[in-house]
Formats: structure tokens, C-alpha cells, sequence
């Protein structure tokens, strides 16, 4: 009789002889360029960022104390959910734990078991799972393949239907063909469901995202989901949408109602970083203007938000790769299978709004070196 972990181990020696184990190493706070993190407006020490996090905590506590329908709703959860829905266009907003479980609550209350999902097949993990979490039947569509997801809705045989993308997708940093998939799904009778993790704060009218440069955010089949860990340097998710379904997820989304409400330490930074974003709307210019030169240096293309990718030989010479800019002062991303939606690997580089021309310098000096042939 073998070891109940025998399995564990046998996975483990696999993952190590192809590249692909993963550690949790502790980020040092030392003198490094930032090219691996999703700070992208550099606000995660701001003065203001910082000081709205403290006065959150000072006023509520640490914790919320308990899920939003017993005690734990603050009133700094109402004016977050109010500034998000000003900055987007949105109906209505409801703040959740993590940006993972506003997609998992999305999903799994928009969906069920009388209905089609047609999913991107770069769609993130949490997105995934949401599909599978939802009991519905999923179709997945090529990327950004409209004609396919067309094709899918066409050949549904259930009364309800959701049309699941992101905006600026996480790995390649591409862009999908938001306006488009609007008016497909208005068409067809479906829901979207747009995550704009990576584009808020990043694209769009103000850093509004793609579905508001779309026109589309007070439209009734649109819900965008996003998280408030990257550009606005906090913690938390949160679901745009019409007041139904903000409604809807209130009275029916397990990873909302079973959960502590959102802390209010990051309640109140992320309602401050929307402060700053407002009084400097140069910023995402400015991390436009970044992204550019470093994409040039790495020889791809510019990015539609702040994530770009360079493709590796496989994942050991991609890890070699971010040993050896760590080495030099540069810190850079590795993404290998199965993070990566087309099985390859890659190093995954985000431009930050607050970089300085010195810290480009020293990054695309790097940079250089890591990647004129890889390009």
C-alpha cells in the first residue's frame, strides 16, 4: 500500500523536472525597478493611498467584523461602491473581499444550469472557475474570435445565455473587442461579463475601462467585474451592474454573503486612490508613455494597458531570465503552464505610471540584454 501523499510527491518531482515548481519567495524591500507587480499607477505608497488606509482603520477597526448582511456593511463600503460607480458610469456597485470572489459571485449567480457560458479561452482562472462553480453548460471560444462566439450563441439550445471576456487580458495584455461584444450579446439576448481587472485605472475616460470607452456601462446586459488590488493599490473586488443584479447578488452570491465584508483599511485606500487618480488624470498617459519604450526595447508590440509579454524558449530559460535581471536590479515576471493560456512561456513585464526616466534607463538596459533574441 502506497503513502496517501505519494501522489503529491510524484506530482512534485514532475513539476520540478519541467520547470514548473513554484515558491513563495518574500519580496525584499531593497533598491529594484518593479516590473513584475500590478501597482500600475504607482499609488501603494502614496502619502494619500497610505493615509486613507490609516483613517479607515482608526474609524472601523481592523476588520469588518462579520459578513455585509449581519454587521459588517461601513459606511466607507458605501462610498467606495459610490466613487467606483462615478468613475465608471455604472449603475450600482457592490464590494467584495477579493476581485476572485466578484468574479465567482458574477458567475455563479448570473449563471445555472439553464444556461450557456461562452467563455474566452484566455479567461483567468477565477473566471474559470466561476464557469464551473455556475453548473452551466460552457462552450469556450477562440480568443477574441467573435465569429466563434457568435457561432456558439447561435447553436444554444438554453433560454439564457453569458458571454464571459476580459477587458485588457492578463498575460498577452491584448485587448478584447469590447464594443463589438456588446452589441453581440444585446443581439443575441445574452449577458457579458466583462472583467477589467487590468484596465481600470489603465484605459478608458479617466481610467474608466474599456466598457465605459465603449459607451456601455449603464447598459442593462453588461456586468463588469474588477478588482481594487492593482491600479488603486488596495485589496477587495467589486461587480458593476444594474441595481437588479446588484440586488441579485446581494440575496443569492455565497462568496458574498458567506464572507466578512471588504477590510476597511482597504476600503479606505482604495477609496483614496481614486481620489488621487482624479486630481492626476496624466497618470495613465503616463504609464501609456512607459509601456511604450519598455515594449520597444523588449521588441514587441505596445500594450493596450500595462501588461506586456515576451516570448521564452520554455519555462527554465525563462526563470534563468528573472534570476538574472533580479541579479541586476530589475525585478521581472516569469509566467509559465499553466498560468499561460497557450501553454508557452513567457516573461511578463508591467509598466508602472510612476517609473522615473532613470528607472526605464536602467530596466531597458536590462531588458537588452535579457531578451534581443527572444523578441
Amino acid at each position: 500500500m502506497t503513502s496517501p501523499l505519494d501522489w503529491i510527491r510524484e506530482a512534485a518531482s514532475a513539476r520540478a523536472d519541467a520547470g514548473l515548481t513554484r515558491r513563495l519567495v518574500p519580496t525584499k524591500a531593497h533598491d529594484v525597478v518593479d516590473l513584475a507587480g500590478n501597482d500600475y499607477l504607482g499609488l501603494r505608497h502614496h502619502p494619500a493611498v497610505v493615509a486613507g488606509a490609516v483613517a479607515a482603520v482608526e474609524t472601523y477597526g481592523t476588520g469588518a467584523g462579520a459578513s455585509r448582511l449581519v454587521t459588517g456593511t461601513l459606511d466607507v463600503h458605501e462610498e467606495l461602491e459610490a466613487a467606483l460607480a462615478a468613475l465608471t458610469g455604472a449603475p450600482s456597485a457592490l464590494v467584495l473581499s477579493s476581485g476572485y470572489a466578484a468574479n465567482l459571485a458574477a458567475l455563479t449567480t448570473l449563471a445555472d444550469a439553464g444556461t450557456l457560458v461562452v467563455s474566452d479561452e484566455h479567461a483567468h482562472a477565477s473566471l474559470i472557475d466561476g464557469c464551473r462553480l455556475s453548473r452551466a453548460a460552457v462552450s469556450v471560444s477562440r480568443h477574441n474570435d467573435l465569429e466563434h462566439v457568435a457561432e456558439l450563441l447561435a447553436r444554444r439550445d438554453t433560454p439564457r445565455a453569458v458571454v464571459v471576456a476580459e477587458s485588457v487580458y492578463s498575460v498577452l495584455g491584448d485587448a478584447a473587442p469590447v464594443e463589438d461584444l456588446v452589441a453581440l450579446t444585446a443581439e443575441a439576448g445574452a449577458l457579458l461579463v466583462v472583467d477589467e481587472a487590468h484596465a481600470l485605472g489603465v484605459v478608458g475616460p479617466g481610467g474608466a475601462g474599456l466598457v465605459a470607452a465603449a459607451g456601455a456601462s449603464g447598459a442593462e446586459h453588461v456586468v463588469v467585474t474588477t478588482t481594487l488590488s492593482k491600479s488603486l493599490a488596495a485589496q477587495g473586488g467589486v461587480v458593476l451592474a444594474s441595481p437588479d443584479v446588484r440586488d441579485h447578488l446581494v440575496n443569492t452570491a455565497r462568496p458574498f454573503i458567506y464572507d466578512t465584508g471588504l477590510a476597511p483599511g482597504s476600503a479606505g485606500a482604495a477609496l483614496a486612490a481614486l481620489g488621487v487618480l482624479r486630481e492626476h488624470p496624466e497618470l495613465p498617459a503616463r504609464l501609456h508613455a512607459n509601456a511604450a519604450r519598455l515594449a520597444e526595447t523588449c521588441g514587441v508590440a505596445a500594450p493596450d494597458g500595462a501588461v506586456m509579454s515576451v516570448p521564452m524558449p520554455g519555462p527554465h530559460e525563462t526563470v534563468e531570465a528573472v534570476e538574472r535581471a533580479a541579479a541586476l536590479g530589475v525585478r521581472v515576471g516569469a509566467f509559465r503552464p499553466p498560468s499561460t493560456p497557450d501553454g508557452s512561456s513567457r516573461l511578463r513585464i508591467t509598466a508602472h505610471a510612476d517609473h522615473t526616466d532613470h528607472d526605464l534607463d536602467r530596466a531597458c538596459a536590462v531588458l537588452a540584454e535579457l531578451v534581443p533574441s527572444q523578441a
